[in-house]
């Protein structure tokens, strides 16, 4: 059975993921050799609390869709054991976003089912690169659970949006990039949303690297994780505008923030949209509010490198209206 087929992380039962290696993102990097952009650093200084704080900022809101997903909807599409031309997948935005994307290069028929809340921008995205859109209650569970029940309905393949193995391997390319793109080990500053990119940097780059997750303080998803020894939902209020986090950790990225003592920083909404507004101002980058969660926090004091530390930045995705900047 592919891990297309099996949703992981659906249940509340602990379960025990199977480990996502640096060999695995190795593999997935010769997988989708042509297929993702290797997107650019840029070495900068930004606006800190207390004066210029050197950056270097991992450009990946370049790559297809806009989202660093790509990576890994590729990787699980071209990876499964299966042949389905048929791929469900629920998610509120980037993970439809990016399976629409990759299914269409592959010739595969794409069904996202989205909450209620899911942003028009996002839902627009998943349209235009051929998917079929299905709204399915106020939240992301209540939405996997149809995705899953639709999936079966229509025997197609399934996807989860954040936490299976070839997903959390494609994102790590990003990791094997930066150890090619920046010089000796900053620490990297990334956002947790579901944990796919942290686990994915941590899989790839091990304590080679320390990766520390960013994550809006409304949904510390991974803080909450790490509290209580395992993935818990958050009960958080639903925020006004496109920040629609996901409310419990996937449990490969638990896993792998557990094993290498991976710290989780809360930012403030404000300070996230305040980034996202200098990134403009400043440099002319369009990013969402997520994709600027990782510089809100060396911008807010959240985080504060050491003397001499470069951190790197990773501005993650650009799937946003233009009219709100």
């Amino acid at each position: 059975m592919s891990e297309c087929d099996v949703p992981v992380g659906a249940s509340s039962e602990p379960v025990r993921p199977r480990r996502v290696l640096r060999a695995d993102v190795r593999t997935a990097r010769r997988r989708l050799s042509g297929r993702v952009r290797k997107t650019p650093v840029f070495h900068t200084s930004v606006e800190g609390p207390d004066g210029p704080v050197p950056v270097s900022l991992k450009m990946e809101f370049l790559q297809h869709g806009g989202t660093f997903k790509v990576r890994g909807a590729l990787n699980a599409l071209l990876g499964a054991d299966g042949d389905a031309d048929h791929i469900v997948v629920a998610s509120a935005g980037n993970g439809g976003i990016a399976v629409a994307l990759a299914a269409a290069q592959l010739g595969k028929a794409c069904t996202v089912v989205v909450p209620e809340s899911a942003p028009h921008t996002k839902v627009a995205a998943m349209w235009a690169h051929g998917a079929e859109v299905l709204w399915h209650g106020t939240n992301y569970a209540e939405a996997e659970r149809r995705a899953v029940t639709l999936a079966a309905e229509r025997k197609a393949g399934h996807l989860h949006a954040y936490d299976m193995p070839a997903l959390v391997a494609g994102a790590g390319i990003i990791g094997l990039e930066l150890e090619e793109q920046v010089r000796g080990r900053p620490p990297v500053l990334a956002a947790v949303g579901g944990g796919e990119l942290i686990a994915g940097l941590g899989a790839a780059l091990g304590k080679r690297r320390r990766i520390v997750g960013i994550e809006a303080e409304h949904t510390p998803v991974l803080s909450a994780a790490l509290a209580a020894g395992g993935p818990v939902e958050v009960d958080a209020p639903a925020p006004a505008g496109e920040l629609l986090c996901p409310t419990r950790i996937g449990d490969i990225a638990y896993d792998i923030a557990q094993r290498h003592r991976m710290p989780a920083l809360p930012v403030a909404d404000e300070a996230i949209t305040a980034a996202r507004e200098y990134l403009w101002r400043e440099f002319r980058v369009v990013v969402e509010l997520e994709g600027a969660a990782a510089l809100a926090a060396v911008q807010s004091g959240a985080y504060k490198p050491e003397p001499g530390v470069r951190p790197i930045v990773v501005l993650c995705g650009a799937n946003t209206e233009l009219p709100m900047l």
